[in-house]
């Protein structure tokens, strides 16, 4: 195989990736979130390397303020009054 076969290869490989990652972020952002939580927490180990600690914090999905009634996803967001 060729240098350049390969290489455009490896771009695909990484362009079917991050659309994959942003039509599962848009779709389905509990699925990501469970997702983005159990491989951090497989990471921060205590018996880990500190590199592989350091990349668990920075993929470990941001903590929420409190869940809201309709289980805390905080994308809805109180709703603006109509003008008439």
């Amino acid at each position: 195989m060729s240098t350049g076969l390969l290489l455009q290869y490896i771009v695909v490989a990484l362009i079917v990736m991050i659309s994959t990652w942003v039509v599962l972020k848009k779709q389905f952002p509990g699925t990501v979130r469970k997702a983005r939580g159990a491989i951090a927490l497989g990471l921060i180990k205590p018996q880990r390397a500190t590199w592989l600690q350091a990349l668990g914090r920075k993929i470990a999905p941001p903590a929420t303020g409190g869940s809201g009634a309709c289980g805390g996803c905080d994308t809805c967001g109180p709703t603006q009054p109509k003008q008439h």
